[in-house]
């Protein structure tokens, strides 16, 4: 089946799933460029996203580790905030790479988002966040965050030991393009200012109305 392809400056939503198949997080990215298998898609700083937060009402970091994959979570009305975000999102790959920028549009470094990939839909990307991740400087060194939410994810079952395994094995790959400057690493992209005429992307109200 033929990969839906997006044009440059529409507006896609990239998905995050959760294990047992429902959706957690909304994401609308403006479509920089797509050619079917990599897409490579913005958000700006102020985008209003659909969140995920414990359903008591606490974010994931005001839990102690043991709860944080234990107990149940719903979805909200949130903001994308403090940086902007450029993001390669390819079909296939365990892991996004993203370019932030601060509200000033000067880069400030890279992140990888290890996901296991769900492929598309006519709407966007569906990912499931794999919790581990890298960060990246400007210099090109990197470094594992999120360790021990990984391993707390596995022992709650939220992810297999299988699939941190691979997800440990995708950081690696990006984390030695990073040490030898390679693509996505090289410079490339660090320079991106958005076309002006673009407004912010924008969730389908469809998606607000319960929340």
């Amino acid at each position: 089946m033929t990969e839906p392809c997006w044009q440059q400056g529409e507006t896609v939503v990239e998905r995050f799933l959760r294990p047992d198949g429902t959706i957690g997080q909304h994401h609308p990215l403006r479509v920089v460029s797509d050619d079917g298998r990599a897409l490579m898609g913005w958000i700006p700083a102020g985008t209003e996203i659909v969140g995920s937060r414990l359903a008591d009402g606490r974010s994931l970091r005001e839990a102690p580790l043991h709860q944080r994959f234990r107990i149940p979570r719903e979805r909200f009305r949130d903001t994308w905030r403090h940086t902007s975000t450029l993001r390669l999102i390819t079909e296939g790959d365990w892991s996004s790479v993203w370019w932030f920028f601060s509200p000033d549009g000067d880069f400030l470094g890279w992140y990888v988002n290890l996901e296991i990939p769900q492929g598309r839909t006519a709407a966007g990307p569906d990912r499931i966040d794999g919790v581990l991740d890298l960060k990246v400087t400007r210099a090109g060194k990197w470094s594992w965050k999120d360790e021990d939410e990984a391993d707390e994810a596995v022992s709650a079952g939220r992810l297999t030991a299988d699939q941190l395994a691979r997800l440990r094995t995708e950081g690696e790959r990006l984390g030695a393009l990073a040490e030898a400057r390679a693509f996505p690493f090289d410079g490339t992209w660090t320079d991106f200012s958005p076309d002006p005429a673009w407004p912010a992307p924008r969730l389908p109200s469809a998606l607000l109305i319960d929340l």
